[in-house]
């Protein structure tokens, strides 16, 4: 990658000093440089952007991406960072970047106005919507359909708050009840005490891959909800969040994205659950265009 900029921005506002003195580094990258490693929150089953391999490394095309970012953020300080591990739910990933716990958190997070309260964002990576996975042969067929069912949402996701604003809008009266994580609500809709399965239609495609159930269920409906995933970061780092825009300018300018695109939404998965199989997704024209915006000079 192409890092002198790095160098130059971490330098550069040293001339508000004196040409001698080196500027001194704040936030995350004081924390990382003098720790000399980076934590890396991840999720379990977040197929294919976090998920675990047979040897319980964390996998995925956002933890591919997330090591791109690591290896810039490494050659910016002048020195190797080990990587560390933290396995996060959607109800607690924001507080592991907001307390420290972290210092990236890659998944699948929606970036929103609402949580960019609370903390910042790498550029969109990747674009989803929140779809209905229903057993095949079910009655519904959308979300008009769910009167008098139940729901089972992920805690601490925008699906959750898609289907309560789809129930107050529309007035339909079905039933919502929460799982911890992706794994678990996918469970209680094997199990049948949940008749439809609220997410990312993306992540639903990659259950369905993992459990090899795609003759068993399906994905329905319409696009319940807009969400652009971002890498997660502590928001008022000033020096990180320039060399985060910078990072991914670079990887998309590269190609590095669309090759990491190309591997983890088109080819077969690696995993124990997962292997052989393949989403087959092409990317969309809605990520497309923002890769190429992310690829421009950057400002």
């Amino acid at each position: 990658m192409k890092l002198l900029w790095v160098f130059l921005f971490i330098t550069a506002s040293a001339a508000a000093q004196t040409e001698d003195t080196p500027v001194e580094l704040t936030g995350t990258l004081a924390k990382v440089r003098a720790a000399g490693s980076l934590t890396i929150a991840y999720r379990e089953a977040s197929v294919p952007f976090s998920y675990l391999s047979p040897r319980g490394e964390p996998i995925g095309y956002s933890i591919e991406l997330c090591r791109k970012l690591a290896e810039a953020i490494g050659e910016a300080l002048g020195r190797e960072l080990a990587l560390k591990w933290l396995a996060v739910t959607s109800e607690t990933r924001i507080d592991a970047i907001v307390k420290g716990s972290a210092d990236l958190e890659c998944g699948s997070t929606t970036n929103n106005l609402e949580r960019q309260r609370q903390v910042a964002f790498s550029p969109i990576i990747f674009v989803a919507g929140t779809k209905l996975l229903v057993k095949r042969g079910s009655p519904i067929r959308s979300y008009r359909n769910l009167a008098g069912k139940t729901v089972v949402v992920t805690a601490g996701t925008t699906n959750e708050k898609a289907m309560q604003e789809i129930a107050r809008r529309f007035k339909i009266d079905f039933r919502l009840v929460t799982s911890k994580d992706h794994a678990q609500s996918y469970a209680q809709l094997e199990a049948g005490t949940a008749d439809a399965f609220a997410t990312d239609d993306v992540l639903l495609y990659g259950l369905l891959a993992q459990h090899k159930a795609q003759k068993q269920y399906q994905v329905v409906g319409e696009f319940l909800s807009y969400d652009p995933y971002g890498i997660m970061f502590r928001k008022g780092d000033a020096q990180l969040a320039e060399l985060v825009k910078r990072a991914f300018h670079d990887l998309a300018e590269d190609g590095e994205i669309e090759r990491q695109y190309k591997r983890w939404f088109l080819q077969r998965l690696p995993g124990s659950g997962t292997a052989g199989q393949s989403l087959d997704l092409p990317m969309s024209p809605q990520l497309e265009t923002l890769i190429r915006a992310m690829a421009a000079k950057p400002e």
